[in-house]
């Protein structure tokens, strides 16, 4: 027996857990109704009361995309895994085969269904179909739609009628559907029947992926997102702002800034982000991120993100940097460091690499303006006067970043990001993102 744990996220209960046990927590012998969330859902929710009402009646909910892993962030939980429809429709039927329960496919175009469900059968050997039927009945014919899934034996019904109104159907007839599981999935069988292609696995990684369905059905989604994702931001702005009034009232205006910008910034910049993913997977074996641990403020440890600039041994290959230092102090670089790529080089000259930190703002754990996020061995050997660099959030840029980068000597920045932390305010933060603007044009000290 699983005890799953829920949190709230914009005023809902979502599942936070494993897809493993997601998946067997569905799949357990209690009739359940479960329905994927996204930021899309939670904007059709705030204007729709009967879809709210719907969404109330479900066993549980399941996070859907990079949306609600902001706003659970924002609310200082992190989600464990994303939960999106697609993604568990393998280990679903893979599981579903394993028990010997059987599915009936219910929704989308005439032949969408049939298709998907031959695709299942295909992945999970042995699944047992229940039958089929398109999205397309009038209200005269719901009742036989509803005897029909009964009459099949289905033990899962999976629901394709589009949000809100599949999660409506359900929560109005699912006292007379007889079926342990019934889910709703949205666009699921276009994805697994082929008649839509999904994002490839590296837009996916990115959380990009509705960037790709909104290049593939431009006429169709573009209010979802080119207008939605802003809208579902400024909702996370509005209730991160309603929180931090009444317990952090001092960081307010600071928190709204980071999350309105890198929000932004995450939305506007998705095709470049793509493109240098691109650039430097085509050009460098080695993963596209490069993750690495920083001490951040009150000296908690966090993983920060940056586009990977150097070879894929950068590490192992410090001794080669150390022989090169042109920098005093406990910090290492190096005007030409040998590890860097072609592709890196330009990255570095114009801050590219430094973009993925947006997530790092989204998440709490940096600021758009702060001191530089250190390394712990940096930390290691600071000096008593140097710990104060720790009062303050790290930020992708600052006082340091905007006065010459490398190019500052490592006492100086100490004492630029104290004063920094001494004298900070939203004034200042807003001068400080214009100067970054000619700092990076400016490319002093990038390397």
């Amino acid at each position: 027996m699983i005890n799953a744990a829920t949190i709230e996220v914009m005023n809902l209960p979502i599942l936070n857990t494993t897809s493993r046990e997601a998946i067997e927590l569905l799949n357990s012998s209690a009739a359940k109704t479960g329905f994927f969330v996204n930021a899309h859902c939670v904007n059709v929710a705030s204007k729709d009361p009967v879809y709210r009402w719907a969404l109330g009646k479900a066993d549980h909910l399941l996070p859907d995309g990079i949306g609600m892993k902001i706003a659970a962030r924002a609310g200082g939980d992190r989600l464990v895994e994303n939960l999106n429809g697609t993604d568990l429709f393998v280990p679903l039927v893979r599981d579903a085969a394993a028990r010997h329960r059987s599915i009936f496919f219910f929704g989308a175009a005439p032949g969408i269904a049939e298709a998907a469900a031959a695709k299942a059968t295909e992945l999970a050997p042995g699944l047992r179909i229940a039958g089929c039927r398109d999205g397309y009945f009038s209200p005269n014919e719901e009742d036989g739609v509803i005897r029909a899934i009964n009459a099949s034996g289905a033990d899962i019904v999976l629901v394709a009628l589009g949000v809100p109104r599949q999660e409506i159907w359900i929560a109005r007839n699912r006292p007379r559907l007889n079926a342990g599981l019934v889910m709703g999935v949205g666009a699921q069988f276009d994805f697994w029947s082929g008649r839509v292609r999904r994002a490839p696995a590296i837009v996916r990684r990115l959380s990009c992926e509705w960037a790709w369905r909104l290049a593939l059905e431009p006429r169709r989604l573009a209010r979802r997102y080119l207008v939605g994702n802003p809208l579902f931001l400024a909702r996370v702005a509005a209730r991160k702002t309603a929180e931090a009034v009444a317990s952090e009232p001092g960081r307010l205006g600071k928190r709204l800034l980071d999350v309105a910008l890198a929000g932004s910034a995450v939305v506007a910049l998705s095709p470049v982000l793509l493109a240098i993913a691109a650039a430097i997977r085509t050009t460098s074996p080695g993963p596209v991120l490069f993750r690495q641990e920083r001490v951040g403020e009150g000296g908690r440890r966090f993983t920060m993100l940056k586009f990977r600039s150097m070879c894929n041994d950068a590490e192992r290959r410090l001794d080669d940097l150390r022989r090169v230092n042109t920098r005093a102090g406990v910090c290492l670089k190096a005007a030409v460091d040998p590890r860097i790529t072609p592709v890196g080089r330009f990255l570095r000259r114009f801050s590219l690499d430094e973009l993925p930190q947006l997530f790092n703002v989204l998440r709490g754990e940096m600021s758009i303006v702060g001191p530089r996020p250190a390394l712990p061995r940096e930390v290691a050997a600071y000096p008593p006067e140097a710990m104060e660099r720790l009062v303050a959030r790290p930020g992708l840029t600052g006082v340091w970043q905007v006065s010459g980068r490398a190019d500052v000597a490592f006492d100086k920045m100490v004492g630029m990001d104290v004063a920094y932390g001494r004298s900070r305010s939203l004034l200042l933060d807003v001068a400080l993102i214009g100067l970054t603007v000619r700092a990076v044009f400016g490319g002093r000290g990038a390397y």
